[in-house]
């Protein structure tokens, strides 16, 4: 599992441009897009634009297809904090120390616009 740089890059990019939902770490559940959204998703957009919205990539998977892309940070549109915040725990409980940085550093610029 190695962090995808260009998804980073676009989540920072929807911070900055605050196209962000600031919800709770247990709202994922229902707020992360369902299977038929995310096949919706790479039917008008394609892999490219898909995979920018997970910050992990998982190498032992085929390039074009949905299991290569871990730690979802957004439902195609905004960020949402509690995908952030979930991929951040997510990513510490599974030692991937790149990715986990990446979401507390997400977390933290969610956190300065918060205050």
């Amino acid at each position: 599992m190695s962090l995808n740089l260009k998804a980073y890059e676009h989540a920072r990019k929807l911070v900055k441009d605050r196209r962000i939902v600031f919800d709770q770490r247990a709202e994922w559940d229902v707020h992360r897009p369902t299977p038929e959204q995310e096949d919706q998703f790479i039917a008008e957009h394609g892999f490219g634009e898909y995979s920018l919205w997970f910050l992990g990539i998982d190498d032992e998977h085929g390039e074009n297809t949905k299991t290569r892309f871990r730690f979802p940070y957004g439902d195609f549109d905004k960020l949402h904090k509690c995908a952030v915040l979930s991929a951040e725990v997510r990513a510490a409980q599974y030692d991937y120390e790149d990715i986990e940085t990446a979401a507390a550093h997400l977390h933290g610029m969610l956190t300065a616009l918060e205050e």
